[in-house]
């Protein structure tokens, strides 16, 4: 280290060019170009240059589907660790990191409001904890929000992303896909719709139950639907897979997805599509 990098660590350049690089710059995923980070987030945090969809979390997702004034409601709470499970990290430890990192204790988040004006309970799953994985406070998450989307009498959408079952809760995380799958049931004979919206990535466990199960089926431009890995397909089938395979315009172009829609207006064509479906009162 010469005299000149101490000197300039010790007056609080070196950090301060460090924060001022990360907070006002991002890369593209897609298309790699480095874009402003404030005009990426006001875009929705589409990429201006490509309209590469990014990620974005919970809190996020439910402003921007729900009209201000929503409830949030309160994480269930669910036996945690229930298997002891530890790889190289306890999992308790892995959810304490997961939690430090993250505005929720756990990756599904439910929200009670309304879309331009439409009562709705929405359902929000976050890749950023723990890539989504689908446990038991997921599914009992789930199930509760589906609840009170019949207490309401209103519609329940529930925006997907997820690398699939947690493996740390071994059997009780696959136990959550049936019980999801009753729920929908219950929906379906209330009379009362369940959309679905499969964000980038929604794979796995999920993708085999609820994920798939919607009255509607709605997905961002780009998102990865699936449910195993395009590797472990192709060295099963021995084939080569198509172009796009497993994005949600090839999902559209063969039926499995109803409607490909930009995030910016996703909530319009909610609020359309809850028109069609949502019960009317009789006057």
């Amino acid at each position: 280290m010469n005299w000149f990098t101490r000197v300039r660590n010790s007056l609080g350049f070196g950090s301060e060019k460090k924060s001022t690089e990360k907070d006002l710059w991002i890369k593209c995923k897609s298309c790699q170009e480095m874009l402003f980070f404030q005009e990426f987030e006001e875009n929705l945090s589409v990429c201006p240059r490509c309209d590469h969809h990014g990620r974005i979390g919970a809190d996020a997702r439910l402003e921007l589907l729900l009209d201000p004034g929503f409830e949030v409601l309160p994480l269930p709470r669910v036996t945690e660790d229930p298997l002891k499970f530890r790889d190289t990290k306890k999992y308790t430890d892995r959810l304490k990191a997961a939690r430090a990192a993250n505005p929720h204790e756990d990756a599904f988040v439910v929200g009670s409001g309304t879309i331009e004006e439409r009562p709705a309970v929405v359902g929000v799953q976050d890749f950023a904890f723990m890539g989504g994985s689908m446990g038991m406070a997921v599914g009992q998450a789930f199930v509760e929000g589906a609840e009170k989307a019949i207490e309401r009498r209103c519609a329940y959408v529930v925006v997907t992303a997820a690398g699939g079952a947690r493996m740390q809760e071994g059997i009780l995380s696959l136990m959550q896909m049936p019980r999801a799958t009753v729920m929908t049931r219950r929906l379906k004979q209330a009379g009362l719709p369940y959309i679905v919206v499969l964000t980038d990535p929604t794979t796995g466990g999920v993708t085999a139950s609820y994920a798939m199960l919607g009255d509607v089926q709605i997905s961002e431009p780009g998102a990865l639907i699936g449910f195993a890995g395009q590797r472990v397909i192709q060295d099963t089938i021995r084939e080569q897979l198509p172009e796009g395979f497993q994005r949600a315009e090839y999902l559209l172009k063969h039926g499995m997805v109803d409607m490909v829609v930009h995030r910016r207006d996703l909530k319009a064509t909610l609020a359309n599509v809850l028109d069609y479906l949502q019960p009317v009162k009789a006057a």
